[in-house]
């Protein structure tokens, strides 16, 4: 299953396409950011989007879309740049007979990291090593667009999963990946500590031991 996900603006157009690999692993199959000039009329600006997009589709063959779920906020003017983008490729899935899904910021950071309020770069850290990525991806538009493809195979279709071990820890994708990072980086920091402990153990076996002053008054 490959999914197509976008998420939407006029001036960066975070896509990223992503499979279904061997067993329940993800891999990437594209990655990268449209932009357009804010010089443009507004038609013009979603035209080059639509184009783009189109590439896009036609390269990947995608199997569904994912495009990120508007939500209110106080920046009108961005909202709604944000809401123009969203529609082209809703349209461009409606046209080709695909589904569609919608999930909203906090969702995905919630099936990618475990955690609805993370960061952008714990966002990027785990949609690094979820697909296996040498380089993070950058922008950070492109790292939303992964991650919410990511969000998609899990919650959407694809690999979506429930359910939790004998030990009652959660089988869900996103939460096993993230306990692997937490216990890797866990694993750095005491081999590191250990490192540091040994080097201060040699370094005062190895000084040479001191006389004390004699401090003794003279008759």
């Amino acid at each position: 299953m490959r999914v197509l996900a976008v998420d939407p603006g006029l001036t960066r157009c975070g896509v990223g396409v992503v499979a279904t690999g061997q067993g329940s692993t993800l891999q990437i199959v594209t990655v990268g950011v449209i932009r357009t000039s804010a010089d443009l009329p507004l038609h013009e600006r979603l035209h080059e989007l639509r184009v783009e997009l189109d590439a896009v589709f036609e390269r990947t063959q995608p199997d569904a879309v994912a495009v990120e779920r508007m939500f209110a906020r106080h920046d009108v003017s961005t909202i709604m740049g944000t809401a123009q983008a969203s529609a082209v490729p809703m349209l461009a899935a409606a046209e080709r007979g695909l589904p569609l899904g919608l999930h909203t910021p906090s969702e995905v950071k919630a099936a990618v990291t475990g955690n609805g309020r993370a960061d952008k770069a714990q966002v990027t850290t785990m949609v690094t090593r979820i697909l296996g990525l040498e380089v993070a991806p950058r922008p950070a538009d492109a790292a939303d667009a992964l991650a919410l493809a990511i969000c998609h195979h899990w919650r959407g279709g694809g690999l979506a999963r429930r359910g939790a071990g004998t030990d009652g820890a959660s089988t869900a994708p996103a939460a096993v990946a993230y306990r692997q990072a937490a216990a890797a980086a866990a694993r750095r920091s005491r081999s590191a500590s250990k490192t540091y402990r040994d080097a201060l153990g040699a370094a005062s076996q190895s000084a040479p031991a001191t006389r004390p002053a004699n401090r003794g008054v003279r008759p």
